[in-house]
């Protein structure tokens, strides 16, 4: 009677990344609310809805026409401040000489100083007006303070804005990284710090600030993360450790406010063996996995098991290398009645492929029609 096949993984220890997946919420990185900062009637708006703008590309219009006035105002008050000036400035020279040959009192003269100061000090301040009236003006013609992606327009052509108070016009945003906020139950960090202090794990190489992104659909995003930086102080409400990851973005392809699930590698396994779901059995006494020995007999080994990685368990302790441990047949079981191993094939991959038989047969047939070619020529 033949033996009954069963599926075999042959155990081969290594380091394994000990990945975390943790539900996140994508972020922009940047976020600007669009202000109308001078009051008047909206006459235009220069964008489209929802289309890409840069950084000072003018967004919206307003009627300039009374800051265009109050600048003119403020350039023709420092035009006369500026007269005066010229005027005090001659009168004060013309003292001078005059005051040390004491053909003017001292008082005259220093009169004339102070009237020149004082027309210096109205040319600043017809200045700061003029500056002041410019940067109003300017406000007329609303830009984009950071390039982005500009929603909606909240307010129409001939709506009045700024009237008391800057009136929001938009919203824009910075896409392009897009930042991922996530937490992770503070149990589970210091758990994973003492593992790596009393060396059961060892820290991750460079990739240790590298996360994935999986999407609703359970796909994984094709660009990469690196996170940014984990919160000093636990959330005493919910007993969590926010943490926040930076993600390209370069085609637009993921939007603000998406749930995601990001898996972050936060630690090596040293050592370690990953073996398929099925061949570990889990209960209240223990884990344990069924070994086939050298005999072809099946005997349980408990085992230590760590984290469910990618749809394994990693096992930490209880294996060695080149031992073979029993995926699939166990229904083919019967007591201590030897089995025959044959390496798993996981579903949904490709059996390896035998030698074909013909070939077999006919390499196995050559030597064999040599001997009998000589025994006839013999014969002849």
């Amino acid at each position: 009677m033949p033996l009954a096949e069963v599926g075999v993984v042959t155990v081969a220890p290594g380091d394994i990344g000990l990945f975390t997946e943790l539900p996140g919420r994508l972020e922009a990185s940047r976020v600007a609310q669009v202000r109308a900062r001078a009051a008047g009637i909206l006459q235009k708006q220069l964008f489209r809805e929802g289309s890409d703008v840069k950084a000072g590309q003018a967004l919206f219009e307003i009627d300039a026409s009374p800051y265009q006035a109050t600048y003119a105002s403020a350039q023709a008050s420092l035009a006369r401040a500026e007269a005066n000036l010229m005027q005090a400035r001659a009168q004060a020279e013309r003292y001078k000489p005059l005051v040390e040959a004491q053909a003017v009192s001292q008082q005259e003269f220093v009169n004339a100083q102070a009237a020149q100061k004082q027309a210096e000090a109205d040319v600043a301040t017809g200045k700061a007006a003029v500056q002041t009236a410019r940067i109003n003006l300017a406000y007329a013609s609303v830009t984009a303070p950071i390039s982005g992606r500009i929603g909606r327009s909240l307010v129409t052509e001939g709506a009045l804005v700024g009237q008391g108070e800057a009136t929001p016009l938009a919203v824009i945003q910075q896409i392009n990284p897009l930042y991922v906020n996530f937490t992770q139950s503070a149990g589970e960090v210091i758990a994973l710090r003492r593992a790596l202090e009393s060396g059961q794990f060892k820290r991750a190489g460079g990739q240790a600030a590298s996360v994935r992104v999986l999407l609703d659909d359970g796909s994984e995003y094709p660009l990469p993360g690196k996170l940014l930086f984990s919160d000093l102080t636990v959330d005493a409400t919910t007993g969590q450790i926010m943490l926040r990851a930076e993600l390209p973005n370069p085609k637009g392809a993921l939007l603000p406010g998406l749930y995601v699930r990001v898996r972050l590698e936060q630690a090596q396994a040293g050592n370690a063996i990953a073996l398929p779901q099925q061949a570990v059995t889990r209960s209240p006494q223990g884990d344990s996995v069924m070994v086939v020995g050298f005999d072809g007999k099946v005997k349980p080994r408990p085992v230590k098991v760590g984290s469910q990685q990618g749809g394994q368990w990693v096992v930490l302790d209880g294996l060695k290398a080149g031992e073979q441990v029993m995926v699939d047949g166990f229904q083919k079981l019967r007591g201590d009645v030897p089995v025959k191993p044959v390496p798993w094939v996981a579903p949904g991959s490709k059996p390896p492929v035998p030698a074909p038989a013909a070939s077999a047969a006919s390499a196995a047939a050559g030597p064999a029609s040599a001997p009998a070619s000589a025994a006839s020529g013999v014969a002849r």
